[in-house]
């Protein structure tokens, strides 16, 4: 099974966490919200998968290109 690291494209605070580790996801589903600039930003998989790690929790600072989850695809 490969691991897909999921990146954040910005900067900002995350606002909420929507998937969990087991959770099964699709391509386009919605993996967290990031706040940026008072902007609700979502974290999209381009991937289908499992949850293998969800790395940040609300509340937390993210940077660009930061690997805020990883998948089993």
């Amino acid at each position: 099974m490969a691991r897909i690291e999921i990146k954040s494209e910005i900067t900002g605070t995350v606002w909420e966490v929507k998937a969990q580790p087991g959770d099964k996801v699709d391509s386009g589903d919605i993996l967290l919200i990031i706040e940026s600039m008072k902007m609700e930003i979502p974290v999209i998989t381009e991937d289908a998968g499992m949850v293998a790690e969800i790395l940040v929790g609300k509340k937390d600072a993210v940077a660009e290109g930061q690997v805020v989850a990883v998948l089993d695809g």
